[in-house]
């Protein structure tokens, strides 16, 4: 076992440190009070690989591995969880799903733009009947030969107004279940295609999340990836990579408050000294900084599992579930101890506490994650 990180992987973790410092904390208090997407800085991590990290460079990717990934997301998650949760939608869900799934074709016309930054992409499975259930969708494709004719509803879409490139889940043939749904490739503006107001969102209000509505949308054939009835496996198996994501970013959120806090307590004094010497908040400290490294060995064993070719869906599952509860913990904490300063904005950790509740929602509830976890013992 070797825990220590390559001199690659120390350089790249140094490079998303030092873009996050310098780019994304200026404004970053301004983007989530006025909800405003980062549309420069999205250009500005396509041109340092970040949108298409894992992507084979002969698609214009990064060809980096898992364990980078996550090095990027938790270092620009301390700072702006919004813009992080772009990167990591595009990574794992969109770029991953097209890469894995997708025809030579799509990932030609695609893939290549998705990987640079040039394109933005986003995940449709989540409905207003089909959250944690997705088997039970609503949004059907009906075969009419050559095409496909979509009708429904998504939502809590991440990116969903600024992306450019739509991978949609769909029901084909409801009678088979969930090997009736298929997995389509929507470009934005085509016809029939509405996207509804921006959601005003507790957290990460710099991410663009929207409803969309399809009607009558007619997406041709080769729009469809991998074979007929194959959407189910190929959203589950997508999710999985993206809760490596979602942990990292769980991850770093929590890593990003715990320094704001051990910095602010080696600053604030009371009662004649620093307050990281009273007791009270020394061990507050130390809880913290337990949890935070233990979420992260959870998180670099799932990325590794990755790489190395393992099932991860239980390693994911468990990295998912258990950094999201560490991020809002102790976001919760980071902002006690700041004490009055840390209910303001400029202290930035009521954002960041803002931003954990999230982690412990979307691409699978934590609940979800306890079924995933479960049955996965149960098998074994």
């Amino acid at each position: 076992m070797n825990f220590s990180l390559s001199e690659e992987h120390i350089m790249i973790r140094d490079a998303a440190r030092d873009f996050a410092r310098t780019e994304l904390l200026p404004g970053v208090i301004e983007r989530d009070e006025k909800q405003q997407f980062p549309q420069e800085l999205v250009k500005k991590m396509g041109d340092l690989g970040f949108m298409g990290i894992m992507v084979d460079p002969k698609y214009g990717g990064s060809g980096m591995d898992a364990i980078s990934y996550v090095l990027i997301m938790e270092e620009l998650s301390k700072i702006d969880a919004s813009a992080s949760v772009i990167v990591s939608v595009n990574n794992s869900l969109v770029c991953y799903g097209i890469e894995a799934y997708g025809t030579e074709e799509q990932k030609q016309k695609y893939l290549t733009k998705l990987a640079t930054g040039e394109f933005v992409g986003a995940f449709c499975l989540s409905e207003p009947e089909a959250g944690s259930d997705a088997t039970s969708q609503r949004t059907t494709a009906i075969d009419k030969g050559d095409h496909y004719l979509i009708n429904g509803t998504k939502n809590w879409i991440t990116n969903g107004g600024r992306a450019d490139v739509y991978i949609v889940i769909a029901q084909t043939d409801r009678d088979k279940g969930s090997h009736g749904i298929n997995a389509f490739i929507i470009e934005k503006d085509t016809k029939g295609f509405d996207i509804g107001p921006k959601e005003d969102k507790l957290g990460i209000r710099g991410s663009d999340t929207h409803t969309l509505q399809f009607n009558d949308v007619k997406v041709p054939k080769e729009n469809r990836i991998g074979v007929n009835g194959s959407g189910f496996r190929f959203a589950m198996k997508t999710l999985s990579g993206g809760r490596i994501g979602i942990a990292a970013q769980a991850l770093g959120i929590a890593s990003g408050a715990f320094e704001l806090a051990l910095k602010y307590s080696k600053e604030r004094k009371a009662f004649g000294t620093e307050i990281c010497n009273h007791q009270a908040i020394a061990f507050k400290l130390a809880d913290m900084a337990t949890d935070i490294d233990a979420a992260r060995h959870l998180v670099m064993k799932a990325a590794w599992d990755k790489d190395q070719g393992n099932n991860y869906d239980y390693s994911s599952a468990m990295a998912k579930l258990y950094a999201s509860k560490v991020a809002m913990e102790h976001t919760v904490e980071a902002v006690q101890i700041h004490g009055g300063n840390g209910f303001v904005k400029e202290y930035h950790v009521e954002r960041l506490m803002r931003d954990a509740k999230i982690t412990q929602i979307y691409e699978g509830t934590s609940e979800i994650q306890k079924i995933v976890i479960s049955r996965s013992l149960i098998k074994q």
